[in-house]
């Protein structure tokens, strides 16, 4: 069986981990976070989640509501666990927002010769990308918007993961690697 790991539990891991529950893989996921109440209105985390850790806090609702067991990492990922937390990896799909945990994915999946697919969203909504790692530029940029404190963004959040998922899917199935910009105004398709 083979096995994907997400890392990153926030607004589009957790919505990736439950668009891929019916995967015939093993799913990992990574984040060393914990479930606040201005999550709830954008992530895949309900209110008697707030406190937990966000992973742990997943395993439960992809149990609980569709009878999906999934494996959990709730250590941060850096440079000396890489190995321990990616190895074995299919396939990686990186869900986090910030540019140091991509570094270290990047630099892991590129010595390995693991494929990797890249999430992201712009703070402010104006767009998401789900691109593969030959695709993607890693961005440090801030905005001063967030886009999980408020539900404002959640049909896109949930948008942006979907094409995450579907990507991910149709590489498992057929190898093909497919990337995508999503705005709100359309889709372009870049491989």
């Amino acid at each position: 069986m083979k096995t994907i790991v997400v890392v990153g539990a926030g607004a589009l891991g957790s919505h990736v981990t439950m668009f891929l529950r019916n995967v015939d893989a093993t799913i990992r996921v990574v984040d060393f976070d914990r479930v606040e109440q201005r999550n709830v209105m954008s992530q895949f985390h309900g209110k008697p989640s707030v406190g937990k850790n966000k992973v742990q806090s997943l395993k439960q609702a992809m149990d609980f509501l569709f009878g999906r067991k999934i494996e959990i990492v709730s250590n941060k990922l850096v440079e000396n666990n890489a190995k321990e937390i990616l190895g074995g990896a299919d396939l990686v799909i990186d869900c986090l927002d910030n540019g140091d945990g991509r570094r270290v994915i990047q630099a892991f999946v590129r010595k390995n010769d693991i494929p990797c697919l890249h999430g992201g969203l712009a703070a402010n909504g104006a767009f998401g990308v789900s691109l593969w790692d030959e695709d993607f530029v890693i961005d440090d940029a801030s905005g001063t918007a967030k886009t999980c404190e408020d539900g404002e963004h959640l049909p896109f959040i949930a948008t942006v993961s979907t094409y995450i998922a579907s990507s991910a899917q149709k590489f498992l199935l057929t190898g093909r690697k497919m990337g995508f910009n999503v705005h709100p105004t359309g889709v372009m398709k870049i491989s």
